[in-house]
């Protein structure tokens, strides 16, 4: 249950994966967080999982004329949105040759626009208030090349452009701009792809300082710092949380 002057988290994509664990970080201090996804079956299962402290909102982010009243929506029922997440995201792993101009757009109109209008929106709301935090979520494929991801990597290096050009932009205003950048975290996904690939687990492993995958913890613990007042004079930032891989020789 939602509780006057309590703080209002807004996650995208976080049905399951990184988001879900984002979602539950801020729950268990306490901010009431609504998750926002397709699946509605998902949505409310991960909802239910959490708690009186989450909610959720059905959406297709793709369709980015939806967006401004489904920000509107939960302004209205809430009254502020203090933190966003741009969590939500696809893949695509294809050599770039076969990549068809449609597969590129779409995967750029999830993994970037979607990040920049769903700012803007809620952008206005914190203007206003002249307090929040966004926290988009990059990758380490922004960081070096990686073969086979071509749109997935040049939407998440925008990613990365447009956590500093917004922070500049809204910064002045009380509104931070932050952005983390996960290594390899264990997830189903990643762990069956890896499993299937002997040589690229050899390689992720070798050159990984720590030694190890991530958990999806590791980002949601850095989502909350970004997100919390302690880190009220940070912003524009990429944060790596990659036990060291993107530095790993």
């Amino acid at each position: 249950m939602y509780l006057p002057n309590q703080k209002v988290a807004v996650v995208t994509g976080a049905a399951s994966g990184l988001g879900k664990a984002i979602a539950e970080k801020f729950v268990s201090k306490n901010i009431f967080t609504i998750i926002i996804a397709r699946n509605e079956e998902k949505a409310k299962a991960t909802s239910q999982s959490l708690g009186a402290l989450c909610s959720y909102e059905i959406c297709d982010l793709g369709q980015l004329e939806l967006l401004p009243t489904l920000v509107n929506k939960i302004i209205e029922k809430y009254g502020h949105i203090d933190i966003l997440v741009n969590n939500a995201g696809i893949h695509l792993k294809k050599p770039m040759l076969e990549v068809t101009d449609e597969e590129f757009q779409r995967v750029v109109l999830i993994n970037q626009t979607v990040v920049f209008s769903m700012s803007r929106e809620v952008g206005k709301q914190m203007i206003k208030q002249k307090s929040g935090s966004i926290i988009n979520i990059s990758s380490m494929a922004s960081q070096y090349g990686i073969p086979q991801v071509i749109a997935y990597t040049a939407a998440k290096s925008a990613v990365e452009g447009m956590t500093r050009a917004m922070a500049v932009e809204l910064s002045p205003f009380g509104v931070r701009v932050n952005c983390i950048a996960p290594g390899f975290i264990k997830t189903n996904m990643s762990s069956s792809a890896l499993d299937n690939d002997p040589e690229r687990k050899k390689k992720v492993f070798s050159r990984t300082p720590m030694g190890r995958l991530g958990s999806p913890e590791d980002v949601a613990n850095a989502a909350y710092f970004l997100s919390s007042d302690e880190t009220e004079y940070i912003t524009g930032t990429v944060m790596c949380v990659d036990g060291g891989n993107s530095i790993g020789f």
